[in-house]
């Protein structure tokens, strides 16, 4: 869904303004995280996590019956033939803006066939692409990670300074045999804050990261926003205040959050129109597993051994800095391709 979208607003702005406004929609994915954690701290504690789940599908839900009002894109529709429905879209945009359309004809080419997985792979793109994919990977692995372990961090109380798991106090009456070997406990009202707290951080760095796209180029503001993520994933591990753990929190959010801004918009580019939804999507698939590795390091790896789990996100960060840095195309000032 993130991806469908990003792709129908590469398409309908103007170069110029790609990478100013497309980062800006991470203010929208911020209100809802937001969102999500004031209504945990409330329903959680009172109803339950699976009412949580239940009200957190309602807008999922609403938004089906809101997709009929979202334009097919008018550079898609030309791509296929279909020029009624682009300039019945242009039109509608033209009326909206209070302004005319043009004289003239559109004229991009039909394409005979659409894009194919094998087109991803073809001498051209392919080097572009296992490094995107790589960089998917990475920075989804890298953001889910931060997620997790801010609440792993919370929850088991595994900072540096404080009692180690053996020293849980068992309560009395009550075996060690009987409890749960993962020590859950309700989050307090300080978690959901210090949560919140460093989730704003998701914007923090918006106003750094559209200058470094617009001005050094895609390749190196990612190539430096994962760079500085490798290095606040170590700086987890010095004996700080709560304060100061909330701080490093905070930083890693803003820079995990800068990273995917840049990839977004660098994928979406990079391909033409007949790849670009295919693009996006095997990327996202990439994306997804990152996520589905990253618990087993943020809760797992990180309980056996912390610096151990610390070090793994920050490799993973410095190979996509790397792979960023050596991408074989710029796409900054670019214009969108049509064709292959």
């Amino acid at each position: 869904m993130a991806a469908g979208r990003l792709i129908i607003k590469t398409e309908f702005l103007p170069t110029k303004y790609r990478g100013y406004m497309l980062p800006l929609s991470q203010v929208f994915w911020l209100a809802g995280s937001l969102l999500i954690i004031g209504l945990a701290s409330v329903v959680v504690p009172t109803i339950g996590w699976r009412w949580l789940i239940r009200i957190a599908s309602i807008p999922g839900i609403i938004l089906i019956m809101a997709f009929k009002f979202i334009p097919e894109s008018a550079r898609f529709n030309v791509s296929t033939g279909n020029t009624q429905a682009a300039l019945a879209t242009l039109e509608h945009i033209a009326k909206m803006n209070r302004s005319v359309m043009p004289e003239g004809k559109l004229v991009e080419p039909i394409l005979e066939k659409r894009g194919r997985f094998a087109d991803l792979l073809d001498a051209k793109y392919l080097r572009t692409t296992l490094q995107i994919w790589v960089i998917w990977l990475g920075i989804s692995f890298a953001y889910y990670g931060v997620i997790l372990a801010s609440a792993e961090l919370l929850e088991r109380d595994l900072v540096c300074g404080s009692r180690s798991e053996s020293e849980v106090v068992v309560p009395e009456g009550v075996s060690e045999e009987s409890q749960s070997p993962c020590h859950c406990h309700m989050f307090a009202p300080s978690d959901y804050q210090t949560i919140i707290i460093s989730t704003v951080g998701e914007i923090a760095l918006n106003p750094l990261n559209i200058l470094g796209i617009n001005f050094l180029g895609r390749r190196l503001s990612l190539s430096i926003t994962m760079g500085c993520t490798a290095l606040f994933f170590l700086l987890l591990n010095i004996c700080t205040s709560s304060a100061g753990l909330i701080g490093f929190l905070f930083m890693l959010r803003a820079l995990v959050a800068a990273n995917f801004n840049t990839v977004y918009i660098y994928t979406a580019e990079v391909y033409p129109t007949t790849m670009r939804a295919l693009g996006m999507g095997t990327s996202g698939s990439l994306c997804r597993i990152g996520a589905m590795v990253a618990p087993f390091i943020s809760q797992v790896l990180m309980s056996a051994s912390f610096l151990g789990a610390l070090c793994l996100f920050s490799s993973v960060c410095v190979v996509c800095a790397i792979s960023a840095f050596t991408l074989p195309i710029e796409t900054k000032g670019r214009a969108l391709q049509q064709i292959k």
